[in-house]
């Protein structure tokens, strides 16, 4: 396990929408080096990139045509070099964005593997024995190649599928078992990426769709064996180095996969949602909501079983958002974002911050789908820097804006936000600072409930010699509580204890050391 994930906070940048320093309204590299002393002061020392890779750009990059190439709008090798370094030199870690499950249609690869001779990549993507075999099971391009089958696809049709077997082979005549030597020789290419990023100084890699190797694979048996057999090659030449998971399965990711962490994901009605993100008939159902019809008790009941099966070996990643889902403003107001990060940061795991949730950045709804985003796409916008031209994230004129800035008078902004005591921004780089001068509010003590019962508020929680506390209802709440408060060591709204009750405001938040 790398030593310098114990203390990590991650903050995750969009490139394009970041930090645009040569003018053509695209963020780059050097945005990101330009912009590191800004991450750091954060309180985050650890930084995930999305993808950087050369693309057609079909899915924001996910769509990768050449694995050791970075894409001409964010710069060069050098560029890159250039920001590895000075990250090392501010003790800080950055991860790239892996990509495994698939590449671009215009990845050579794939112009080899739909060729009607036979090479050495016919089966590095998954064709059926021929035009005529299309099983509706399967999500497949059907007669567009020179080759006889139809090409599987993990999602837009301009993303094949990589070839990593099947663990049931139901049509022999077209799938590879999963520990066959075209599926090995699949394993053996992605191994060969990583280390090739590895060895040029990056610290590890995201993992997009993790269990999406293997196909027809449900309990990820196989999948979890290739990411089990990947960990034992960083083990031995890369221990340093660090995986995350898009998975939202501990059990398979961390321990069965050997991820080093593992994203809690904003799957539909699971403990994450309920905390943050449950809309039901139009109404805020989720526990961080005013109205206090949340459930925390659900998120507990999902949430502590994955805690205790893996703390000794790896994280559980709680993020206040990414590129994937609607910004938190979309559910919350400003005061229940706060109370949001306050919990998020103070919980164990490896926590990361979406660019630009420091401000509260807003959901845009009306805009256009850019690059394979869609309803994505609002989340996506240029980070909002100061005042000046286009929010300060780029000189190019609005029209050739990657994405349009908020154009709302009142948008957040680091400019107007950084000097605001009642901040979004004020509030998370506190409890991140706390984070850090605490250890025991970080990785390094036990997570215990004191309170969290079915429908009810507030949550109480104990992290080693500190208890916390939330209310993020409308409501003042009290709960039995027979300690005393030795210290207080931050609230937000108000609190009191007097060593029979605790007494938490509503949308209030409260750490106290009591031993």
């Amino acid at each position: 396990m790398p030593n310098w994930l114990k203390n990590a906070v991650f903050y995750e940048i969009y490139p394009q929408s970041f930090y645009d320093t040569n003018g053509d309204g695209i963020g780059d590299l050097k945005g990101v080096t330009e912009k590191l002393e800004y991450v750091k002061g954060l309180g985050c020392n650890a930084i995930w990139l999305n993808p950087i890779y050369d693309s057609p750009f079909m899915d924001a990059g996910y769509d990768v045509r050449d694995h050791k190439k970075i894409a001409q709008r964010y710069g060069t090798d050098a560029d890159l070099r250039e920001l590895l370094d000075k990250a090392h030199s501010m003790d800080m870690h950055i991860l790239l964005d892996l990509v495994p499950g698939h590449t671009s249609d215009t990845h050579p690869w794939f112009q080899e593997a739909k060729k009607a001779k036979k090479s050495e990549f016919s089966d590095r993507y998954i064709f059926t024995n021929c035009v005529w075999e299309a099983p509706s099971e399967y999500r497949l391009m059907c007669g567009i190649c020179e080759r006889d089958g139809n090409y599987l696809v993990n999602y837009f049709s301009s993303q094949p599928a990589l070839n990593y077997g099947f663990y049931n082979v139901t049509h022999p005549q077209w799938q590879l078992a999963h520990d066959s030597e075209g599926a090995k020789a699949t394993a053996e290419a992605l191994k060969d990426v990583m280390r090739h990023w590895l060895d040029f100084g990056v610290d590890g890699f995201r993992v997009d769709m993790a269990d999406s190797l293997v196909k027809n694979d449900d309990e990820k048996i196989a999948t979890s064996a290739i990411w089990k057999d990947i960990r034992k090659m960083m083990d031995k030449d890369y221990p340093n180095a660090a995986l995350v998971a898009e998975w939202c399965h501990p059990e398979r990711a961390i321990k069965n996969g050997g991820f080093h962490m593992d994203f809690y994901l904003d799957h539909p009605r699971n403990g994450y949602a309920r905390l943050f993100r449950l809309l039901e008939n139009g109404e805020n159902m989720s526990f961080f909501s005013k109205n206090g019809k949340g459930d925390v008790k659900f998120f507990l009941d999902e949430y502590i079983p994955r805690y205790e099966m893996t703390k000794d070996i790896g994280y559980i990643s709680i993020m206040t958002n990414n590129h994937d889902m609607p910004r938190a403003p979309f559910y919350m107001d400003n005061d229940t974002i706060k109370l949001s990060h306050a919990m998020m940061f103070t919980m164990p795991g490896v926590p990361f911050l979406y660019y630009g949730d420091e401000l509260g950045m807003r959901y845009q709804t009306e805009l256009v789908s850019k690059e394979g985003g869609f309803s994505r796409t609002g989340s996506r916008t240029p980070m909002q820097w100061d005042s000046s031209e286009n929010l300060g994230f780029s000189k190019a004129s609005a029209d050739k804006l990657y994405l349009p800035v908020d154009s709302k008078e009142d948008a957040p902004t680091v400019e107007n936000q950084k000097d605001d005591p009642d901040s979004i921004y004020t509030n998370v780089t506190n409890i991140i600072k706390l984070r850090h001068e605490i250890p025991q509010l970080g990785n390094e003590s036990s997570f215990e409930v004191i309170y969290g019962e079915k429908e009810k508020y507030p949550f109480a929680y104990r992290r080693g010699d500190y208890a916390i506390f939330v209310n993020p209802s409308a409501k003042d709440t009290s709960i039995p509580f027979a300690e005393k408060e030795l210290e207080r060591v931050y609230t937000i709204g108000k609190a009191s204890f007097d060593g029979k009750t605790a007494r938490i405001s509503a949308s209030s938040f409260a750490i106290i050391r009591t031993k």
